[in-house]
């Protein structure tokens, strides 16, 4: 089974722009999110993919592989399925260019479960973890998901899913990680389905896997990582190496 991880990368972001590019302790944050990824070893190949000339070589000059977006792309899956078609794959994980402390054992959970029991059912695998602070699952910014009983995705949510009308059941809430391990065939048929009103309504992708029929399979993990989204979130990741 050949496994690659790709890494979305577009120079642009609303909340802070040209995050990617900023300093992380002497480095761009997408290169320290490159070069973790490659020290997991668990990947055949590892490419960042992206819309920014900048990006590219940056990558390039610490020697690595990065590959240029031909068309302009609403979202990361788009992104890597454009750049994977063509390639002789099985496997490919979608790891995000503003998490630069990925680690190997979520990374290596995802890819499991397509040597698991329920591998012949599964069309893409992605990660979880519990929320308990109601801040938090009340959060938009938080994107929450309900699994059936063999953690397969019911749905996502960025509103509080399941509605806490009875606070007493002893329900648990989970954010989702937005990180993804793809059947390749998986990641084609979503570049090439349209996205419908429910994916439109919440902006969130991995919903119209859901309304064609996909089964994503989850997987719990207990790592906290810091994502960058804010120049505060940057501070807190610099004071997270520093330490």
């Amino acid at each position: 089974m050949k496994v690659i991880a790709m890494i979305p990368a577009r120079y642009g972001a609303t909340r802070f722009p040209g995050k990617l590019m900023a300093d992380l302790a002497g480095k761009p944050v997408i290169v320290r999110t490159y070069m973790a990824t490659l020290e997991t070893g668990l990947f055949d190949d590892v490419y960042v993919v992206t819309d920014s000339q900048i990006i590219k070589e940056v990558i390039e000059k610490e020697g690595g592989k990065a590959i240029m977006s031909i068309k302009e792309h609403e979202c990361g899956s788009d992104r890597i399925a454009e750049a994977v078609e063509n390639l002789d794959i099985d496997i490919v994980v979608n790891v995000q260019g503003d998490e630069p402390f990925v680690k190997k054992e979520p990374l290596q959970a995802v890819i499991d479960v397509f040597k698991g029991k329920d591998a012949d059912k599964i069309d893409l695998a992605s990660l979880m973890q519990e929320i308990t602070d109601w801040k938090d699952i009340n959060d938009p910014n938080y994107v929450k998901v309900i699994v059936d009983k063999d953690n397969f995705a019911l749905y996502f949510s960025r509103s509080p899913i399941p509605y806490p009308r009875d606070k007493t059941t002893g329900v648990n809430y989970f954010e989702h990680i937005g990180v993804y391990a793809f059947r390749k065939q998986a990641i084609i048929d979503f570049y090439h389905l349209p996205m419908r009103a429910l994916e439109a309504t919440e902006k969130v992708e991995c919903i119209r896997y859901l309304e064609y029929g996909k089964k994503i399979k989850m997987v719990e993990t207990s790592y906290m990582g810091i994502e960058i989204d804010t120049p505060e979130d940057l501070v807190k990741a610099a004071r997270f190496i520093n330490k």
